[in-house]
């Protein structure tokens, strides 16, 4: 009779992993179990080899994405909602910068792509609530817009979380969805409000307004 696995084992192994990405350690057979009172036979167990675990690692990756993403809190103002979730997204990636990289490594399958396309689905939402608002036309796209706003958002992630520029150049993230936002029919003075007020969870500690791109 097969063992019932068990997936708090699971679980285990793939939060061991992403801490040896935190700590910038090696992943191997040796250093996932080292510690955790399983044996190596559990990776090919529970993942069927490493190269299973990194397929769900990029999943975990998604599903914590997703997770941050609708623990967002929704307000009346749907661009001010854009711009928090745009800011929802840099936070996971600043949080866990290795395996952000994980996650957009298209050399490993996703188990299960529904988690990946509930990230853009959240901005396709937001899109919609703005356009019934009146906030954008009537002709934008939704998905052509949230698709807009992710490139934006992983462009900045990218260069700061996992990249070469420093966190103070989230603030870039201001004018470029204004920008975005304004395009597709936004008054400008009150898009620039609406993005500020979203994207302020992005500025580094201790920064002041006039760093973060507010207004006195």
């Amino acid at each position: 009779m097969a063992r019932t696995k068990d997936p708090a084992v699971r679980s285990l192994l793939l939060e061991r992993a992403a801490q040896l990405l935190r700590t910038r350690q090696p992943v191997t057979l040796r250093t996932l179990v080292a510690g955790t009172g399983v044996s190596t036979m559990a990776v090919y167990t529970y993942f069927g080899g490493m190269d299973g675990l990194w397929n769900a690692l990029r999943q975990e990756g998604f599903i914590r994405l997703t997770a941050k993403l609708t623990a967002v809190e929704l307000s009346e103002d749907p661009v001010r909602d854009l711009a928090a979730l745009g800011a929802a997204y840099l936070s996971n990636a600043l949080e866990s910068p290795d395996l952000y990289r994980v996650m957009f490594d298209a050399g490993f399958d996703l188990e299960d792509t529904d988690a990946a396309d509930e990230t853009l689905h959240c901005l396709v939402r937001a899109i919609e609530r703005a356009k019934t608002s009146g906030r954008f036309r009537g002709e934008v796209d939704p998905l052509e817009l949230a698709t807009q706003s992710w490139t934006i958002g992983h462009g900045l992630a990218s260069l700061v979380a996992t990249g070469p520029l420093p966190h103070q150049a989230l603030v870039h993230g201001v004018p470029m969805l204004t920008a975005l936002f304004t395009s597709a029919g936004d008054e400008p003075g009150r898009c620039r409000r609406s993005v500020e007020h979203g994207w302020k969870r992005t500025a580094p500690a201790g920064s002041s307004s006039r760093d973060r791109g507010e207004r006195p």
